[in-house]
């Protein structure tokens, strides 16, 4: 699998310096972990809570910004074969919404963006965590495997 990814930072924070290659790297694991296989194409933008809450309300209804955003590719499958690298969409990360929870929660600020970003490339790919109890939990514990593989703790473990 070969992954083309491209990134748009509107927002530079100094507390959470982000690099392409550690993006892609990140992306890459996801994707190889739930067995992705052919070559595809993401787009990721890093925005202010302006453009995150103007987002939300449009697409989700929800008058707030928020973590991250998934807007997966309605491009049908079939058409894969005549592309280069398949695209499975675009990511909306907000910085200050994950700076503010990763202090609330007592976490580097690269440990979050790192979960919102397998976070969000899951749902590029398919998968819920709304739906049902069960959906969730699936989620929750290919998001832990992920992380793990890149070398960091549970997320959802109770901080002291």
């Amino acid at each position: 699998m070969k992954l083309s990814l491209s990134l748009q930072q509107d927002v530079q924070a100094p507390e959470l310096v982000l690099k392409l290659g550690y993006i892609k790297k990140v992306v890459e694991t996801t994707l190889r972990h739930i067995g992705t296989q052919s070559d595809c194409e993401i787009g990721i933008a890093c925005v202010d809570n302006e453009e995150s809450h103007k987002l939300n309300l449009e697409y989700r209804q929800k008058d707030k910004p928020t973590n991250v955003l998934s807007f997966p590719s309605e491009l049908p499958d079939e058409m894969a074969e005549f592309l280069d690298a398949f695209p499975i969409g675009d990511l909306v990360i907000c910085i200050p919404v994950v700076l503010r929870e990763a202090n609330e929660q007592g976490k580097a600020p690269l440990t979050h963006f790192t979960h919102m970003l397998v976070h969000g490339t899951l749902h590029l790919m398919g998968y819920d965590h709304e739906t049902s109890d069960e959906d969730a939990e699936e989620m929750e514990g290919i998001e832990i495997e992920i992380l793990d593989k890149l070398g960091f703790e549970n997320p959802y473990l109770e901080r002291d």
